[in-house]
Parts: C-alpha cells; structure tokens; sequence
C-alpha cells in the first residue's frame, strides 16, 4: 500500500510552506480517478504512494502530494470499519469481558494488545521523521526511492511465499504478532514499501494463512489511521485549505472508500484460493519501470 496510510502521520507541519497542497490543483475530475486508485492500491499489497506517483506522472498532472495520501487513508478507515464490523465488535466485546474478569489470557485481550502495541513503532518514527518525508519535493518521494522499495518488497514477499506453510488461523493470533508486524509497518513510512505489504509479508512469515495475514493487517491499522486522521484534519486547517480545497478532497475520499471497500472484498476472495505471486511479479514489474523511467526521462 502509495504509502499513503504511513503519511497520516508525517503530514503534520504547521505552516504553509511545509504542506504539500498540489491536489487542490488537480479538481474533482482528477481527484476522483486518483481516489479509486489509491482505495484499491493502498489495501492492495502494492503500494498507493508508488501508484499516486505513476499515474499522475503518466498523465502529466501535478503530484498531488503526501497531504492528500495522508488525508485518503481515512477513506481505508471507513472501508475497513464497514467490512469488519462485526469482527470489531466481537474483538472489543471480548476484550473488555476479559479485563472485568481480570482473564489476561484470553485471546481477544492478547490480540487486541498486540493491535494497540504494533501501532507504537509507527507513531515514534513518524514522529521522528515527518518534516523530511512531509515536505514538498521530499527526496523520499522520488520514483527511484518508491522503485527500489518496491523491488526489495516484491523479493521479500517471494521469499515469505517460499519459506513458510500457512497454517495458523486468525484465532491463533496474539500480542507477539502485533509486536513484529507492528515494526513492519513502520517500515512503510518510506514511500514505495506499502503498509499493505510490509505487513501481509510479515504475517506470512509467522506462518499466517494468506487471508489471515490480509485480515490482521487490515485491523493492525485501525488505531493508527484512527488517531492521525484527526491530526491530518487539523494540519490540513492549519495550512489554510479553502472550502473548494476541503471540497475536493471529501470528492476523493468519496471515490477512495467505494473502491477500498471493494479491494478488501477482491483481496480476501482471491487469498482464499491463491498465492501472492501475482503481487510479487507486479510490484517488481513496478519497481523497474519506475526506475527505468526516472531514468531514461519519460517519468518525471
């Protein structure tokens, strides 16, 4: 998953000069074609930083920034909260019965402190980093650096692809996995690695069954888009966006949660019955063409 979910937490300048606004430019049109993109590719193992830098790059429109990014996983919390709703409940459900009874051992205690303790490592380096990954024409931003992520990403995923047997459930889920796929994500505040597939990487590794991992790793992100939308919302205020900027990017979130929405769907139906060979061989495709094209001119 751009890496847009990681740049919730490195959008948070308070003046106009260290937030990138270029979405504005871009109007509703453009902005609901890059919504779709980033709702199916930030829940995708893929990367939507990597994709919200091609696709404008292709077409000749202004980067629309890691502002927007940032502001797009809230349409990724929505989408995730509507398809997981149930499972949510049962998991907070759970774990406040287990904290009344003082039962520490029960699983949906376990999961839900690993959830909380995998989102610890995210919040301190984003802290540590964000006026250098957050500034307009950030170095990290470059269609090198997402490219060469993106290639280490895809050989990281083959290998966990190779290696492991997927045998554990999401019932047999607990705080360590939050811990080690917590550190992961963290991994993904560099643009081009992708929360989606630092973390679906990581879980099948510990030897999670594919969907298993997809659906961990969705719910691993639930606190921390939670707690930076409300600081991306507020930095975004502070920069001084006008009603026809907030316009345009509630058009985006629009067209970002049908789409998230529906990329769960596909994600988990598809690891039902396959591999994620498709995604190793994309993500590397991608990660040559975007350094190839840097360098040869014909990606900018």
């Amino acid at each position: 998953m751009i890496n847009s979910f990681m740049d919730t937490f490195i959008a948070t300048a308070s003046v106009n000069s260290d937030v990138d606004l270029g979405f504005v430019e871009l109007g509703w049109f453009k902005v609901i074609i890059l919504g779709i993109v980033q709702g199916i590719t930030e829940l995708l193992p893929i990367s939507s930083t990597a994709h919200l830098r091609i696709v404008p790059a292709l077409l000749g429109w202004t980067d629309p920034g890691s502002a927007f990014s940032a502001a797009m996983q809230l349409a990724s919390l929505a989408a995730v909260i509507a398809y997981f709703w149930k499972d949510i409940k049962q998991l907070a459900g759970g774990t406040f019965r287990a904290i009344e009874s003082r039962n520490f051992d029960s699983g949906a205690f376990r999961l839900t402190l690993g959830i909380l303790v995998g989102t610890i490592p995210l919040i301190i380096l984003g802290a540590l980093f964000k006026k250098a990954l957050n500034v307009p024409g950030s170095p990290f931003r470059s269609l090198a650096v997402i490219g060469t992520a993106s290639i280490i990403m895809s050989l990281l995923l083959a290998y966990a692809e190779k290696r492991t047997h997927h045998k554990r459930t999401f019932n047999q889920l607990n705080t360590r996995d939050g811990l080690f796929v917590g550190i992961a994500q963290a991994f993904a505040l560099i643009p081009g690695v992708s929360r989606s597939g630092s973390t679906l990487t990581t879980g099948i590794f510990l030897e999670m069954e594919r969907e298993t991992a997809a659906k961990f790793s969705f719910l691993l992100g639930l606190p921390a888009v939670l707690l930076a939308g409300a600081v991306e919302l507020h930095t975004l205020f502070k920069a001084g966006l006008d009603a026809h900027g907030w316009m345009v990017l509630g058009i985006g979130l629009t067209s970002a949660s049908i789409s998230a929405f529906l990329a769960i769907y596909g994600l988990l139906r598809y690891l039902e019955q396959h591999n994620t060979w498709i995604f190793v061989w994309y993500r590397l495709a991608m990660g040559v063409l975007l350094i190839v094209g840097s360098i040869a001119g014909f990606l900018h």
